[in-house]
Parts: C-alpha cells; sequence; structure tokens
C-alpha cells in the first residue's frame, strides 16, 4: 500500500496554496510542515502527498507518465475538486466525466505541472 506519495515544487508557498485548498476538500489538512516539506493527510496514518524542492537542488520537472490519484466520495466532489484545482493555479487535463464502466475522474495538473487526477469508482 502507499503510505506517502513527494511531487517536486519550484515554489513551496504557491503549490501549499494548491494543496490547501484541494485537500480541504478531501477532509485533511497539513500533517507536517517544515523548512524543506510539506505532507498533507492524516496524522494518524494512511495515504498522504507531501511537497518538496528536490533533495538535489536542481529544479523540480515533472515525471512523464506520473500521476497521483486522489479518492473522492462521489462525483459531485470529483467535479468541486477539479474547480478547486482550475482555480488555484492548476490546469485542465480531462474534465470530469465518467472514464469507462464505474469510473468518473477528472484530470489536472497542479502550478508545477505535476499531474492529479479526483476520482471515484463504483
Amino acid at each position: 500500500m502507499i503510505g506517502y506519495v513527494t511531487l517536486g515544487t519550484n515554489d513551496r508557498e504557491r503549490g501549499g496554496k494548491f494543496y490547501d485548498a484541494v485537500c480541504a476538500e478531501l477532509g485533511v489538512g497539513r500533517m507536517m510542515d517544515n523548512d524543506q516539506f510539506t505532507a498533507w493527510g492524516e496524522p494518524e496514518g494512511g495515504a498522504g502527498i507531501g511537497l518538496t524542492k528536490p533533495f538535489d537542488g536542481n529544479p523540480a520537472t515533472v515525471g512523464n507518465g506520473v500521476m497521483v490519484a486522489l479518492a473522492a466520495k462521489d462525483e459531485a466532489q470529483v467535479r468541486h475538486i477539479y474547480e478547486i484545482a482550475l482555480a488555484n493555479g492548476g490546469t485542465c487535463e480531462g474534465p470530469p466525466g465518467p472514464r469507462g464502466d464505474g469510473f468518473y475522474a477528472a484530470y489536472f495538473r497542479d502550478p508545477d505541472g505535476n499531474k492529479l487526477n479526483a476520482f471515484v469508482m463504483g
């Protein structure tokens, strides 16, 4: 099982604003925040997402084919997360809609270009 996913950023303040808004809709806030790393999720455990400048000091870049999927409670929340993402500097990679039998998703990128989606199955 995934414990957490870390994404690179070149601007933690801008990225933090984006993830504060998206994660608030998912019912979680910052569980770790220091000079190097910010993480959102449940402090008691469960999957989380982290944001940091790369350790090697080089600029953060987007991994081709890498995507983080955020589980939503229903189709309305998928749409709302998508709207929140775009309102906070994200860009569209595919509007909300059905993507096959029982799978509903919206795709977007954060301000650094990392690809995410919000989805619900069933």
